[in-house]
């Protein structure tokens, strides 16, 4: 179906039927060029999904794919250093299964896999993946990159299935497309079936715009087709390429596969989410309620346009509902810098739970509940006998312990006009000792709030410290 060439409404116009207290006129956007999800591609559960009444339990497998998907989208590729930089710190978080590149892309991917061949930079227990597209000579030089790696190995193979892709990029009907993709299958068996620790990977790439009968269609021949079985089973990576719809389309995409694809017991069901509406995680999140296995993304969710799927976020979301991520986040600061180096792009300030100031308060209000928190947190585990560390945490407006990810208390209240009284206290009783009766907050809070608002920036410690010995009458106590 094609989008009206004409908007509906002129700009400035109000919504017929709106209620009166919505008095929101329509935009000049020509929002009536583009078409809904469903206009595009069927959505086939109806009312019959599951996913909605699932919770998640465990973590899937993570394959971080920073090395090939996250590196293309860089302007300066990584170097072979920056490289084996990050490949070292991914193994060392505990991931098993890493996407290392795209061999037949450029000399600096084909040597790095090569390094892993003639070297220990992998350790046994990592499955190293690499990346081709469905053509003969780009295959038997991904072959021959992986010649003598020890480790299990996947060889990633994929093209593009979707209606707009067929017609407009690769020119081919659905059968033609159908055995090209088959043609590529019977070619990446032809160069390493024959290695017993290689296993295979299909994505229909924009998967998400595809028909759902022409994608199982073709998933379910090239499971046929390399035999998958328990013992060898057959990564399908399900990619949102281009993120099109809310991500509880994207479930329902994923539900159905999972319920509908043969030799399910042989399928590794895997998703590759991209962030293009900025719902990446929840995409991921909701496929996997819906049967998907293994997550493919990268830390902090760098990729092409707005990044892949962020598995900093993903893992650390799992931890806060008290599921082991089954990845070490313990030094957050460590692996942001280590990531920002490799990349050489800087993580937002702001960015899910390893941002400069995700567990920063300013507002008065908040400061006051976590201060008060924090307080109880240390009674508690002093009533308890036990450690900080080892009690459940329940700190208002805090949903993680930042000391869960190497991070110290220092910088959770942080002092500017907006602050109120419980937050200044609390930066005299952490950094001077000094413990201030209610009255004495209330009346410091009034002069440290003016200084500020004089100054327009932020207030420190030591600020506070002198604003309060400016007035000796003042009957502040170091803290025992």
């Amino acid at each position: 179906m094609s989008a009206s060439i004409t908007p509906p409404f002129p700009a400035g116009a109000s919504e017929p039927h709106a209620p009166a207290w919505n008095r929101q006129r329509h935009s000049p956007m020509p929002s009536h060029r583009y078409s809904d999800v469903f206009s595009r591609v069927d959505v086939p559960l109806g009312d019959h999904r599951r996913w909605p009444g699932r919770r998640l339990t465990a973590a899937p497998l993570w394959v971080p794919v920073d090395l090939r998907d996250g590196n293309q989208a860089l302007a300066e590729p990584m170097s072979p250093q920056r490289k084996r930089r990050f490949f070292e710190l991914m193994v060392a978080m505990g991931y098993k299964e890493i996407e290392v590149g795209y061999p037949s892309a450029s000399q600096t991917d084909y040597d790095f896999v090569r390094l892993l061949a003639e070297t220990d930079l992998a350790p046994d227990d990592v499955t190293i993946v690499v990346f081709t597209p469905a053509r003969r000579d780009l295959i038997d030089r991904t072959a021959a990159a992986i010649r003598g790696i020890r480790n299990d190995v996947v060889i990633h193979l994929y093209t593009a299935t979707a209606p707009i892709w067929r017609d407009v990029v690769l020119g081919r009907s659905r059968n033609e497309l159908r055995e090209l993709i088959l043609g590529g299958g019977r070619d990446v068996l032809e160069a390493a079936g024959d290695l017993p620790n290689v296993r295979f990977e299909f994505s229909p790439e924009v998967f998400n715009q595809t028909e759902p009968d022409y994608v199982l269609e073709i998933c379910d021949a090239m499971t046929s087709l390399w035999d998958a079985s328990p013992d060898r089973p057959v990564i399908l990576n399900l990619p949102a390429t281009v993120e099109i719809a809310t991500p509880n389309v994207y479930a329902d995409q994923i539900e159905y596969m999972d319920r509908h694809l043969d030799r399910r017991d042989s399928v590794i069901l895997s998703v590759h989410p991209h962030n293009d509406r900025g719902t990446g995680v929840a995409c991921a999140e909701l496929a996997m309620l819906a049967g998907a296995q293994r997550v493919e993304g990268c830390l902090f969710g760098n990729g092409e346009r707005t990044g892949n799927v962020d598995l900093v976020t993903l893992a650390l979301n799992l931890h806060t509902q008290g599921i082991d991520p089954m990845v070490d986040f313990s030094d957050i600061d460590g692996i942001r810098t280590t990531v920002e180096e490799c990349n050489r792009i800087e993580v937002h300030p702001r960015h899910p739970y390893a941002g400069s100031l995700v567990h920063t308060a300013f507002s008065g209000t908040h400061q006051d509940a976590i201060r008060k928190g924090l307080a109880e947190h240390r009674s508690r585990a002093t009533a308890e006998g036990r450690s900080e560390s080892e009690i459940a945490w329940r700190v208002p407006y805090l949903p993680i312990d930042p000391a869960d990810i190497g991070r110290g208390y220092e910088a959770v209240i942080r002092v500017n006009s907006q602050s109120g009284k419980g937050g200044i206290a609390h930066l005299l009783e952490a950094a001077h000792g000094i413990e201030l009766t209610r009255e004495e907050q209330v009346e410091l809070a009034l002069r440290v709030q003016q200084h500020a608002d004089a100054t327009g920036g932020e207030v420190t410690a030591a600020e506070v410290l002198g604003i309060l010995r400016s007035h000796p009458a003042r009957k502040a106590q170091p803290i025992d």
